[in-house]
């Protein structure tokens, strides 16, 4: 998809739900804040994610600026509203990713790359051509339109969505997105058919190929997801109903085509002050509760997150490391 493709398609946005119409190529800004240059606040390896994405080297990991969902208690405020960041190239962010390539990642992660995909197809190939053989982790708050998913078919290994809210209220209230769940829903079932079978590596060979089953077999801390989805949920205060629903959800429509990561890292910041029900952390007793609900429906490919995860130090510095070619 080169720029006679890429403009067009950016002249009336309509690459998530929110449906601008705008002319992001013109300047204008669409609901997640971008025109129609790339802007991203870190590159590096991040070693924060599930096991099987993040191995013993970390994750490639691309933090775009700027979001279509913005939800009220984002951790990743700076970069969702689109104050950190810097412009670069669709040049640029290819040579970031051979750049990851070479310090060792096991993977590319896009983080919050809605809105430039168009862009972020195109680095891609040219990174391809270039020798980039990585595969491709599509990381998302899951507010996706379906069009824009279908767009990624042959570019994504692996997709990493959240499921945040069932409830239409809660949609509403913590996202502005009334009809989240039902895009975010659409947008999985796409995931999971262009995925298809789970495969895994071992990190230590980078050949072995390993179906589901030998991963669970094995669960090594070296084994590495090649081709797969892994919907996450975070657990929200007070919000252990709406939760339960959304793991029976996914267990009934996907059982173990999918893994699910059930985490409970939801840290207050300031921004939550108008939500007073947000303004404490998790209690445990609760995330206990939500871990024996998906027990007691047989949820056999899952993650769960155990001792104080709960923390701006797990907020990585949105400061241009590995954007700029200073840093």
């Amino acid at each position: 998809m080169k720029m006679k493709e890429t403009e067009p398609i950016l002249r009336a946005c309509m690459l998530c739900p929110r449906a601008c119409g705008v002319d992001r190529m013109g300047g204008a800004a669409g609901y997640c804040g971008q025109s129609g240059e790339i802007r991203a606040a870190r590159a590096a390896l991040h070693r924060w994610e599930e096991p099987c994405i993040s191995g013993t080297k970390g994750s490639g990991t691309v933090f775009f600026s700027g979001c279509g969902l913005k939800c009220v208690f984002c951790q990743n405020q700076a970069i969702a509203s689109g104050e950190a960041g810097g412009k670069i190239s669709t040049e640029r962010l290819a040579e970031i990713f051979l750049e990851l390539q070479a310090a060792g990642a096991n993977n590319i992660n896009l983080v919050t790359a809605c809105h430039f995909v168009p862009q972020v197809i195109d680095a891609l190939e040219t990174a391809r051509l270039d020798g980039l053989h990585l595969p491709i982790v599509y990381n998302t708050g899951g507010y996706e339109a379906v069009d824009t998913i279908r767009m990624l078919e042959g570019y994504v290994d692996i997709y990493l969505p959240d499921l945040k809210f069932r409830d239409r209220e809660r949609c509403r209230r913590y996202a502005h997105a009334p009809d989240y769940f039902e895009k975010a829903s659409e947008a999985i079932d796409e995931m999971v058919r262009q995925i298809g079978e789970m495969e895994f590596t071992d990190e230590r060979t980078g050949t072995e190929k390993l179906d589901v089953y030998a991963y669970q077999k094995r669960q090594e801390e070296s084994l590495l997801m090649t081709r797969g989805v892994i919907v996450r949920h975070l657990l929200l205060p007070g919000g252990l109903e709406d939760s339960r629903q959304i793991i029976s959800y996914l267990l009934e429509t996907y059982g173990e085509r999918i893994f699910i990561s059930i985490m409970n890292q939801y840290t207050p910041m300031p921004h939550v002050e108008q939500y007073p029900e947000l303004r404490d952390p998790v209690r445990e007793a609760e995330y206990e509760m939500l871990i024996a609900h998906a027990v007691a429906l047989g949820i056999e490919n899952g993650f769960i997150q155990e001792g104080e995860t709960v923390g701006e130090s797990f907020i990585p510095a949105f400061d241009g490391t590995g954007i700029d070619r200073a840093k």
